[in-house]
């Protein structure tokens, strides 16, 4: 088994078919998908692969050490993943090819009208083993 990350994004990925932003959903449009997005992850319960997901609030803050007794550095000329990252679902499958398969069943979630989305997931495998370092 592999697990790998599957984020939804608010923008940075190309364009999705029905881009209509979910804050011009309809309540019931909305109701839809997140009803949608929960029926996908307890599916995916009752065969073992799923993990973990959430969805994200839009707000967040970037924080750093700066230095003992300096105030942590929280804003920067960077895109912020809370206005990128909208949620993401963790997946532990047997192959790289059921990963694609699942991605891009979760990727015709409702949107407006009711219509698919047909957005684009971004598709990351953990890391199984650090890299060694040789000299």
């Amino acid at each position: 088994m592999a697990k790998y990350l599957l984020l939804k994004h608010y923008r940075g990925a190309p364009e999705a078919v029905n881009p209509v932003p979910m804050d011009q959903w309809s309540p019931q449009e909305i109701q839809d998908h997140i009803l949608y997005m929960a029926d996908f992850a307890t599916r995916l319960e009752g065969t073992g692969e799923y993990v973990d997901g959430q969805a994200l609030a839009p707000e967040g803050t970037f924080v750093r050490y700066d230095g003992e007794g300096r105030p942590p550095v929280t804003d920067g000329p960077f895109a912020e993943t809370k206005d990128l990252i909208a949620g993401w679902m963790v997946i532990d499958v047997d192959s790289y090819e059921r990963a694609l398969e699942l991605a891009g069943e979760l990727s015709a979630a409702p949107g407006a009208g009711g219509e698919p989305i047909h957005e684009w997931l971004e598709l990351r495998p953990f890391l199984g083993h650090p890299p060694t370092v040789t000299e």
